[in-house]
């Protein structure tokens, strides 16, 4: 099951409490006051892994909190810390406090941590009070409370190129061909339930990673269809693939299915609109109107933007489509 967001309540520790303890040896009669600092409480804290690719281990298990600090003993002994929680998130996890929407976090490579729950500080002992005018305080400091949130965690997933595109224009298909990922492929609108990523290897130096993201219909951005769902996945992207169907033109015409898409792209967020886009019309070997091409190839003359047509199915265009991705990669690299 794909989990790409969730609300979990995280506490840190509460700290141990100081001791009230006096210092009573055979030799040392006046030892004085030796009470020891309580431990410092565990913190709740967030480690991006690449090991993981959802949030579903929080789908059910919400409540997370961290251990209490030891109180602090006699002879100043000072109590054992909390144990820490340590929860591991998929890298592109976004954190947020769910009171405030203020980004904590956004944990974007392997290993990096947040602490997003921070342990109480330990109370101190006696041994701390003692003063020239009052050499036996009989009093310690109690351990402070640990703090505690709900947060929400987004997954945005990390891809070099999405793929978009309204249902059914071939991506699921496109990205097992360009990739070695194996995503659910079946002839019916809404096929691609979960974005999918997958690497595409132009050769052992060039890599690049592509996300298919689900298709999107008009009123996407208001939470039509699946879209609202996974628009967020975009936003990492540095290239969009916009895939569009050419074999049946007479049901729907290719320009105004892509007018559709970046509509709802501007509609969520509108700087999606400034990310380039490679645009490729799709299922070429099931077209029958060869002129359907040439009216797209003038269009996006015009617009200045890359056109490229394939077959996801015959394998037509897909080496050139690779290198235009590596190509338009390198550019903004370079830029």
């Amino acid at each position: 099951m794909f989990v790409d967001k969730v609300k979990i309540f995280v506490k840190g520790g509460k700290g141990g409490n100081g001791a009230v303890a006096f210092l009573r040896e055979k030799y040392r009669p006046k030892g004085g006051p030796a009470g020891g600092d309580g431990g410092k409480g565990g913190d709740v804290i967030l480690v991006a892994t690449e090991d993981k690719h959802t949030l579903l281990d929080f789908k059910y298990k919400r409540h997370f909190r961290a251990g209490r600090g030891e109180h602090g003993k006699g002879k100043n002994q000072k109590g054992k810390d909390g144990e820490d929680v340590v929860l591991y998130v998929p890298v592109g996890t976004v954190v947020r406090d769910a009171e405030s929407g203020e980004v904590l976090c956004d944990l974007t490579e392997e290993g990096q941590r947040c602490v997003v729950a921070k342990g109480g500080k330990g109370g101190r002992g006696n041994a701390h009070f003692a003063t020239p005018t009052h050499q036996a305080p009989r009093y310690a400091e109690e351990g402070q409370e640990g703090e505690e949130r709900w947060i929400e965690l987004e997954l945005k997933l990390i891809a070099d190129v999405g793929i978009i595109g309204l249902p059914n224009a071939g991506k699921s298909t496109l990205l097992s061909k360009l990739t070695r990922a194996h995503p659910k492929i079946g002839d019916y609108p809404f096929t691609t339930l979960h974005p999918n990523l997958g690497v595409m290897e132009i050769d052992e130096e060039r890599r690049v990673v592509l996300a298919d993201i689900p298709g999107l219909i008009k009123e996407a951005h208001r939470g039509a269809g699946l879209g609202h769902e996974f628009l967020r996945h975009i936003e990492r992207t540095k290239l969009l693939l916009h895939l569009i169907d050419v074999s049946a033109p007479d049901i729907q015409d290719p320009l105004e299915a892509y007018r559709t898409v970046n509509e709802e792209l501007g509609s969520y967020n509108p700087s999606l609109l400034d990310k380039p886009q490679i645009v490729v019309a799709s299922k070429i070997d099931a077209l029958q109107d060869r002129s359907v091409l040439k009216r797209l190839e003038d269009f996006f003359e015009k617009e200045g933007t890359r056109f490229l047509a394939i077959s996801a199915i015959t394998g037509k265009g897909l080496s050139e489509l690779k290198e235009a991705l590596w190509e338009g990669l390198s550019e903004l690299k370079a830029n």
